[in-house]
């Protein structure tokens, strides 16, 4: 018997829709969503797999939104943003993680997870359309 082939897939992922370096307000403020795979400073991109959703589907979000700045100074001190440790997957943890519609990006400086489809727009039109040939049959 084969136990890895028991263990159930994956939940939903939280997928990046923006480029640029993860700051850690977006990741505070998004922490709630789920556990991520990227710390603060990260470079992200736009399709690339942050984190695992606490729900069974996927969710788009922006991992760069930096915080509005104003010259109106607050009553209340600024919050430190108490963030988790990231979840670190080496090459073996990617493989066995990976779901049917991602793919593993290996580089000589970090192993990722991508959409094969990069654009959300795209995804979202693909699963719909997808869902209506499921309906049709």
């Amino acid at each position: 018997m084969r136990p890895h082939l028991l263990l159930p897939p994956h939940s939903g992922v939280l997928v990046s829709i923006a480029d640029g370096r993860a700051t850690s307000y977006a990741l505070g403020e998004l922490q709630s969503r789920g556990t991520f795979f990227i710390g603060p400073g990260a470079e992200v991109y736009g399709g690339m797999v942050v984190g695992e959703h606490s729900r069974d589907d996927d969710l788009d979000v922006n991992p760069v939104k930096e915080k509005k700045t104003s010259n109106v100074r607050q009553v209340t001190a600024e919050e430190k943003v108490q963030l988790a440790a990231p979840r670190v997957m080496n090459l073996e943890d990617a493989i066995g993680y990976v779901a049917a519609d991602e793919l593993i990006e290996v580089t000589p400086a970090a192993v990722r997870i991508r959409k094969e489809t990069l654009d959300a727009g795209v995804r979202r039109l693909r699963a719909r359309r997808q869902q209506q040939q499921q309906q049709q049959q």
